[in-house]
């Protein structure tokens, strides 16, 4: 199984749409057997979900996420926990353990000055 983390600086990085790396994590038997750091070049929002498959992931773990890449990520059959803050290597861990706290209905509210994508059921998928 592999178990993606949006990442940044050894923490769960908080918007999924604009995460420049993710750590990957191979597990076996419940164990964590490596971890790596990739670059999404470029990537961002829906399009992440296309490079998590590629990377062959089954787990993401994230902070805030839009209802658009939630979607494309269910298309691709990974499984979403969002709403996660902290380090991704506990996270992880956390998750495997069965103690991960996480938010099933996060939505995306990390947006600079000027944006606002008017709330998960106003449209929160087509936020940039």
């Amino acid at each position: 199984m592999i178990i993606a983390v949006s990442y940044e600086n050894g923490e769960v990085f908080q918007h999924f749409g604009h995460s420049e790396q993710f750590k990957l994590y191979e597990v076996t038997d419940g164990k964590i057997v490596s971890s790596t750091v990739m670059d999404t070049n470029g990537s961002g929002h829906e399009a992440l979900a296309g490079w998590l498959n590629w990377q062959k992931a089954d787990i993401l773990i994230c902070g805030g996420i839009g209802d658009g890449a939630k979607q494309a990520l269910a298309q691709a059959g990974i499984r979403v926990f969002g709403g996660v803050a902290g380090g991704a290597d506990e996270s992880v861990q956390a998750l495997l353990d069965g103690t991960l706290e996480y938010d099933p209905n996060v939505c995306c509210t990390h947006h600079g000055e000027g944006h606002a994508c008017g709330g998960c059921h106003g449209g929160c998928g087509g936020c940039h």
